[in-house]
């Protein structure tokens, strides 16, 4: 049984202030989306590249806990295509930390020295 205090505070996020009309809460959701979306890329472009492998396997470690965010979602909706959905996002989810360590393993081979 998913765990009833988390629950709660999804549902808590999820809900809009009392008197907001749709209209407005997607225009703050869209919003914080767009805010966070140049705050990221402001801050990945001022990154070195010699730190570009640890970074990569930090966002790995993100992104899992992307996927028990998705789980939990998951396990929690009770209509058929809200379980779809969460189904794909932790497919997706996956994909994106199994493609992480790929990119990852193979950034550090290139540190190694060859072998004859």
């Amino acid at each position: 049984m998913p765990n009833p205090l988390l629950l709660d505070s999804i549902t808590l996020l999820a809900t809009t202030p009392s008197g907001e009309d749709p209209a407005s809460t997607f225009i703050r959701l869209l919003t914080v989306f767009l805010l966070a979306m140049w705050v990221g890329f402001e801050v990945i472009t001022k990154v070195p590249q010699r730190l570009h492998t640890p970074l990569t396997s930090g966002s790995n470690a993100i992104s899992g806990v992307t996927v028990v965010g998705a789980l939990v979602v998951a396990g929690s909706l009770t209509s058929g295509f809200g379980s779809l959905f969460g189904l794909l996002a932790v497919f997706l989810a996956m994909i994106n930390v199994a493609g992480g360590f790929v990119v990852t393993h193979r950034m550090l081979e290139m540190f190694n020295p060859k072998k004859k």
